[in-house]
């Protein structure tokens, strides 16, 4: 970094869910679906949705879970915490 040089805190995004206006980074909807899919090589997974059974989204395992080495096999139940912006991707947070 250059010296003088000013850092701007970037601005954060307001979201609204059920009628509160949040932070984007505060508002996650958290969901708990059973894995289908796993591709080891590049942690996503596949899960299916318990709340809609036509519904599958793509997964991230999260760094946690990583650094424990956690596995996540076809069958298993996890909570996968979902952006309100864009809920087709997820991050598994939980698995049970």
């Amino acid at each position: 970094m250059a010296k003088g040089a000013k850092v701007t805190k970037a601005k954060e995004a307001k979201v609204k869910v059920e009628g509160k206006v949040t932070k984007a980074k505060e508002a996650k909807v958290k969901v708990e679906g059973k894995v289908t899919k796993v591709n080891h090589d590049i942690y996503i997974v596949e899960v299916a949705l318990s709340n809609n059974k036509t519904a599958t989204i793509e997964a991230h395992v999260s760094g946690k879970m990583r650094m424990n080495i956690i596995r996540i096999l076809p069958g298993d139940t996890v909570v996968v915490e979902m952006s309100p912006t864009d809920l087709t991707r997820g991050l598994i947070t939980y698995r049970k």
